[in-house]
């Protein structure tokens, strides 16, 4: 756990403590033992002069055990905060030598020593607050003092990452390693030992008042549009601004009372739920299965879709091709993208020279033949079946026999797709979310003969290019789009029995969905769903309950923003949805139609309806095997569908509530509403037996 070696210098010897705890060093309960028992003996040991920490490997610590939290072996002493403060009060010079990343309770840790040394490659970030936890080890405290009040908000409330030229730059560390960092740390630590100065300890240090008074309540408000919902940023801001009016010993002790409310509530469980959920998510059935490289990606369709996986491609450096139909509609995809690189040079978020690099790597063609030497192609083409196939029939012909093709269907039958080439096993389907180069989930769609090497390469692929894989199966709209159907048509039901459009969206965005339902369709565009809707008609039973609100809206050519009306209206350069007394009008003749008389709807009921309907299909979609786990679904939702992450996605958020009351409320719907809302057999089954989703 702990490796000690003593190191003689000319000028006398150093301690050297080494973490290793693989994969990333963390700070459980018995590598705290050994590093408390390794300390005292260093600090005991009259020959050693000052003490190294550092980590084996290619990092320093990732920080904290997640899975000690709410255990016995998070209280199992020494605590974490105990090492820090050993170290912080040693009497001989204490360094961390930070190799690779610090992170949590690993920067904690090194802000307990006297002094921080970093290798070039390093960085150094306090994550807590997207576990919904904060730093509960002295980093709210601590950090405040070495770097001052408003660098340590950015860095904390965050939960981001910094480099190592800016850990110089603010402060955090004392010197970049320009060649053995040990070493170099070693002949720090025997420089201090050898001072008069007497160590550098935080404790000491008083906390400079912010420039600006009103940089808590900026940070307030900027936390709230990050984390909308979230209790710990806010925590983490009130401990920031403790350290103003605190000595150390009194900010440690709030920070410890807000950890703990933090860590023993259902927002953390629920976050770090989804922190695990998203790493199971990346693990595929045949892990032994090696991907296969993919140098040069071929996209087919230059508009919304395939632009953006066109961009997050070549933000991660490969090569692209992107084919369209005609130089037109190439030319305007290209403006597009090149407008959305220039926004973000705009906002510094990118330079000039990297947004000219990325667009290097893009070669526009209006010739399949062009894509004749890709490893992989994704068709980006509108959702029609017929096109698709086209699109595939025609990719068969031109590729390379090993070709990997792709379809970025939202809910097509990817067999279907398959049937149409000579290479089945060699077809998938690629759900990117829109914009695909912002957002992070990737609904990697599994054949019925697609072969485990290409899902392997596609999960590959979609970590290199920054996003989340979740492995579903095929039926219509996979696991995320299938789910949102039955939540999208309890929305149009309640506008029927009187809500409105404003009250709907606004009791799901209090309950925290980032939209509502019905803005979402404004913002996707209403003809998606309505073309859905029309290739399902024929097969849609007679007496089954259909809205037919949406369809209407459509019919008007209301089609959502970017005809500057759908359930709203908008005002020309603004995505601010503004009710439209036309469209109340036009809900109430469609209830008279049905027969519905319409009442006053609780904000209450909206949840139930729109959640447990989520929840229920999700139940049908677990034992038709289309998703692998539960937790799956819960990553597809948080990730995709702007599901608050302080609730841990719909199947947590239900297992939270508990399922027999999750249960009861769906009959109780039933018997009201009909068959649309007949209880899933999992759900009953689950229910009846007291066990959760998450004990699948």
């Amino acid at each position: 756990m702990i490796s000690k070696q003593i190191k003689i210098l000319p000028t006398g010897q150093v301690a050297i403590l080494t973490i290793q705890n693989p994969p990333v060093n963390s700070l459980g309960s018995a590598l705290r033992v050994a590093l408390g028992k390794a300390l005292n003996e260093a600090i005991a040991d009259p020959g050693v002069l000052a003490i190294v920490l550092t980590g084996a490997g290619k990092l320093f610590s990732g920080g904290a055990d997640i899975r000690e939290f709410n255990t016995p072996l998070t209280s199992q002493k020494p605590l974490l905060r105990d090492l820090i403060s050993t170290l912080e009060n040693s009497p001989k010079p204490t360094v961390a030598a930070i190799n690779g990343i610090a992170l949590g309770g690993g920067l904690e840790l090194a802000l307990g020593c006297h002094y921080r040394v970093a290798d070039a490659q390093a960085s150094f970030g306090l994550p807590e607050v997207k576990l919904g936890v904060l730093p509960g080890a002295g980093g709210t405290q601590r950090l405040p003092r070495l770097i001052g009040v408003e660098a340590a908000l950015d860095i904390i409330t965050s939960g981001d990452s910094i480099n190592a030229d800016d850990g110089l730059r603010y402060g955090l560390i004392d010197q970049i390693s320009v060649g053995d960092l040990v070493q170099e740390a070693c002949q720090l630590g025997l420089l201090a030992a050898d001072s008069t100065e007497g160590m550098r300890r935080l404790s000491r240090g008083p906390v400079a008042a912010p420039k600006d008074p009103g940089v808590f309540e900026v940070a307030r408000q900027q936390a709230g549009r990050r984390y909308r919902g979230c209790m710990a940023p806010l925590e983490c801001i009130a401990c920031i601004e403790k350290t103003l009016t605190s000595d150390l010993d009194e900010g440690l002790e709030f920070e410890r009372e807000r950890f703990q409310l933090l860590v023993n509530d259902d927002q953390s469980k629920a976050q770090r739920h989804v922190f695990f959920a998203e790493r199971a998510a990346m693990k595929l059935p045949d892990a032994d299965v090696q991907p296969r490289p993919i140098k040069h990606v071929g996209v087919v369709g230059a508009g919304t879709m395939g632009g953006g996986i066109a961009m997050s491609l070549a933000n991660a450096g490969i090569p692209v091709v992107l084919l369209e139909r005609d130089q037109a509609a190439l030319d305007r995809g290209w403006k597009v993208m090149k407008d959305n690189y220039a926004a973000s040079v705009k906002r510094k978020k990118l330079d000039q020279f990297a947004m000219e690099q990325r667009l290097a790597l893009i070669k526009r063609t209006v010739e399949y033949q062009d894509l004749a030497n890709v490893d992989l192609v994704i068709e980006a083409a509108f959702e029609d079946m017929d096109v698709k196939k086209e699109i595939f029939s025609n990719l068969d012909i031109v590729c390379k026999p090993e070709v990997i093709l792709a379809s970025n269907t939202s809910r097509l039958d990817i067999n279907v797709l398959a049937a149409a080439t000579s290479r089945r096993s060699h077809v998938i389907g690629t759900h990117f979310f829109s914009p695909a180069n912002v957002m992070r989930l990737l609904e990697v769609v599994q054949g019925a003969e697609t072969s485990p090497e290409v899902i392997a390469t596609l999960f590959n692929l979609a970590r290199v290019i920054g996003k989340i894989p979740v492995l579903v199966g095929v039926c219509d709209g996979f696991v995320g789009n299938r789910m949102v159907s039955p939540y999208t048509r309890e929305a149009h039901f309640l506008l029927e029995e009187g809500a409105s459009p404003a009250q709907v969206d606004g009791a799901l965005r209090r309950f925290g969905m980032a939209m509502g339902p019905l803005q979402m369709g404004d913002m996707a565009g209403l003809d998606i769903s309505w073309a859905a809707r029309k290739r399902m008609a024929p097969t849609r039973p007679a007496h089954i309950r259909y809205s037919s609100v949406a369809d209407r809206i459509c019919e008007m050519g209301r089609l959502g923003q970017k005809t500057k009306n759908g359930f709203y209206r908008y005002e020309e350069g603004s995505r601010n949805p503004i009710p439209d007394p036309m469209i109340d009008e036009l809900i109430k003749e469609c209830a008279l139609a049905a027969g519905i008389q319409r009442r006053e709807i609780s904000d209450a009921e909206i949840i139930q309806r729109t959640m447990y309907a989520l929840v229920n299909e999700g139940a049908r979609i677990l034992e038709e095997g289309i998703a692998q786990r539960s937790s799956d679904i819960d990553v597809i939702y948080v990730a995709g569908y702007g599901f608050p992450i302080f609730r841990g996605g719909p199947m947590f958020y239900a297992d939270t509530v508990g399922l027999p009351e999750v249960l009861a409320t769906i009959e109780r719907f039933h018997a009201e509403h009909g068959e649309l809302w007949t209880p899933a057999p999992l759900l009953k089954e689950l229910a009846s037996s007291g066990r959760k989703f998450s004990d699948l």
